[in-house]
């Protein structure tokens, strides 16, 4: 396939598949004008819409929404515009064309800071929100977080990185048996941001208390955070058997057994989530890398936090998630695609990504048979391509 280019003014894609974000249509086709979608349907598409382009054998995907990034291309979210723009790009690239910028635990006034610098990205749209990972974790379950920083949700820090955000503050990940964390449970969501549980050593019914309070998320659930046990069974049961939380898992061969990515998918059925947690090496070569505030070494794909061997997020992307969890995991493809494209829109509360309807932003991914990006479109203009073998993997692809 030649790789398009340039802005789409008006044009009906033609594929094999079209996935609109709840199902197959096959043979499908999509009408885009400049930044909108006009038209979906399945079959011979009506010639009114605009120039059809066959894509041939592939699928046509909505755009990958990732609620869960630290950074890419060798850059992370913590170190300022450029960087961010940087790492936004490097994920656009692969499909992602919605992301969350996250950060990492820090003073306060540095993640004040980082919030100010992210603030006009939100505004310009470049990226859709900031989450900020900490610093209200469990110093036991801290992983690739700094134990100094880590503190109790003070109401008043809590208001303060509020404001900073100036409405663009999509999540805030926390351990609800901090002090005052219930609190700031209810806070958060009053102020429309998303509350998260994660990073956490809290029993069953703490976990059960922060739900009731509106925590609707599992930040990378399994990841940091106290295990299953048959007597006290811990936020990760809690978690899971509440049809109003929305899961976060991390596909990527490292953070999680596939049998337990299976698990989970099987009993959050729609309603989880495949997110990289990427940090600056995604994209880039391994070697040496900052989050945050720690120094990390990224070997064979993995990255570890130099002092404790913990793992630092991860060198992933979202479209590398989609086809481990497909052809690893065993997953259908369906499903999948959901979870990285309706569901976490959903999460968002956003109607305009995430899927393929009249109205919706022109965001597509083009997938082959082996789920491999082929091109992407966003906001109605291709992204330049993905070139080569794939540098998520820092040059070594992988089978899936």
């Amino acid at each position: 396939m030649t790789t398009p280019v340039g802005v789409v003014e008006s044009a009906v894609f033609r594929a094999r598949h079209v996935f609109d974000g709840e199902r197959l249509l096959t043979p499908g086709w999509v009408g885009v004008r400049a930044d909108r979608i006009t038209g979906v349907g399945e079959g011979v598409p009506p010639g009114a819409l605009g120039a059809v382009r066959h894509f041939g054998e592939v699928t046509l995907a909505p755009g990958f929404v990732d609620l869960h990034c630290h950074g890419g291309g060798g850059a992370a979210f913590t170190d300022g515009p450029d960087a961010a723009r940087t790492a936004a790009h490097v994920h656009h690239r692969h499909g992602t064309t919605t992301l969350v910028a996250s950060l990492v635990s820090d003073e306060l006034e540095q993640i004040e800071a980082q919030v100010r610098q992210l603030v006009p990205l939100v505004q310009a749209d470049e990226v859709a929100g900031i989450h900020l990972e900490g610093p209200w974790l469990s110093a036991a379950q801290c992983g690739a977080h700094r134990r100094q920083v880590l503190a109790d949700p003070d109401p008043a820090a809590v208001g303060q990185l509020i404001d900073a955000g100036a409405g663009a503050i999509a999540m805030v990940t926390l351990a609800p048996e901090r002090l005052g964390a219930i609190a700031a449970v209810r806070s958060l969501v009053a102020a429309g941001v998303i509350a998260a549980v994660g990073h956490t050593d809290a029993t069953y019914d703490e976990t059960v208390v922060a739900i009731e309070a509106g925590a609707g998320v599992a930040t990378h659930l399994f990841n940091a955070q106290r295990g299953l046990h048959h007597r006290e069974p811990g936020p990760i049961m809690a978690l899971l058997q509440d049809e109003r939380v929305v899961i976060e898992l991390i596909a990527d061969g490292v953070h999680l057994h596939p049998s337990v990515v299976a698990f989970a998918a099987g009993v959050a059925a729609g309603r989880f989530v495949l997110v990289t947690d990427a940090m600056a090496a995604a994209g880039a070569p391994e070697g040496n890398y900052r989050l945050g505030p720690l120094a990390v070494r990224v070997t064979d794909g993995v990255a570890r936090v130099v002092d404790s061997g913990a793992i630092a997020g991860s060198t992933l992307t979202l479209d590398r998630a989609l086809r481990y969890a497909v052809q690893v995991v065993g997953l259908p493809l369906e499903d999948v695609l959901r979870a990285v494209t309706t569901t976490p829109a959903r999460v968002l509360g956003r109607s305009d990504i995430g899927r393929l309807a009249v109205g919706a932003q022109a965001d597509l991914v083009v997938l082959t048979d082996a789920l491999q990006v082929e091109a992407v479109l966003r906001r109605g203009r291709w992204v330049d391509p993905v070139a080569g073998c794939d540098p998520a993997d820092g040059g070594h692809r992988h089978s899936y």
